[in-house]
């Protein structure tokens, strides 16, 4: 049975969709089969893997409300070289009416269960928000993957994303897990981002993710050209650094881990306030 990897943060701007494509694209490279879930309104995800979201026929919203399932509505990102369940602003109605459905927050979850099998990995990227649209995704997901910059206000809203993550865990699925915090677009030139690393070492250990992705231009390039930066620019450092993490993701994400206390953003956070 595949695993399912939720995305998420609900501070934009931090790499969620960057990292969701580019390690989908990075897994099928090691000869996984990958699904990935665009879950935000704005398609990026859709865009970035080359498929035109105003184009497609059906999305996401079909599944979630129940008119469609998700191999119906599926299509293959050739140049990605994984499926895509593709999104564009229908998805915008769903936040809405999951709120009046039955199980509305398990909606993606109950989806899944006929197509995990055909995966060896389901990648969800989450919008940047803790809405119904997260929580179906964290309802659905095995593990999370947290995309965090090193910057002043890195580690704002982190405790109530771990805290969502803890809530969802003890009422809605028992097998979440946080599977890591991943830093992006890092410039080892940047004092306060080497002090922000430090400070996520020292408060979050091994949940850290030891692959860091620097702040590259081809990688920012590649989604307006609708391609995964690897094929984009194999040779890139934002390539190289995508194809670390599906390495370090194979090696780790069987392995047990402990979902961090919601209290240990805010210790840092103060930490790292008291050292401006």
């Amino acid at each position: 049975m595949g695993q399912i990897l939720a995305i998420t943060n609900q501070k934009g701007g931090v790499g969620k969709t960057t990292t969701s494509v580019n390690l989908a694209a990075s897994l099928v490279e090691t000869g996984k089969r990958v699904l990935l879930i665009d879950l935000d309104a704005q398609g990026n995800a859709t865009m970035g893997s080359g498929v035109d979201k105003h184009e497609v026929a059906r999305t996401g919203y079909e599944v979630l409300m129940d008119h469609a399932e998700v191999r119906d509505v599926t299509v293959h990102a050739a140049d990605a070289g994984y499926d895509l369940l593709p999104a564009n602003s229908d998805l915008i109605a769903a936040e809405v009416e999951l709120l009046d459905k039955d199980n509305g927050e398990r909606r993606l979850r109950s989806a899944l269960t006929y197509v995990q099998n055909d995966y060896d990995l389901v990648i969800i990227d989450c919008p940047p928000s803790l809405s119904m649209l997260t929580i179906n995704a964290l309802a659905a997901a095995h593990g999370v993957l947290i995309p965090i910059q090193c910057e002043y206000y890195a580690l704002e809203g982190l405790s109530a994303l771990l805290d969502t993550v803890e809530k969802v865990r003890d009422t809605i699925n028992r097998e979440l897990e946080i599977e890591g915090l991943l830093r992006t677009m890092y410039d080892a030139r940047n004092n306060l981002a080497n002090d922000v690393s430090a400070q996520l070492q020292q408060h979050f250990g091994d949940r850290l993710y030891r692959t860091i992705i620097p702040r590259n231009v081809r990688l920012a390039e590649a989604p307006s050209h609708g391609m995964p930066i690897l094929r984009y620019d194999r040779g890139s450092r934002g390539a190289m650094a995508y194809l670390a993490l599906a390495g370090e993701y194979i090696r780790r994400h069987t392995s047990a881990k402990v979902v961090p206390d919601a209290t240990a953003a805010g210790k840092a956070d103060q930490s790292r306030t008291s050292n401006m």
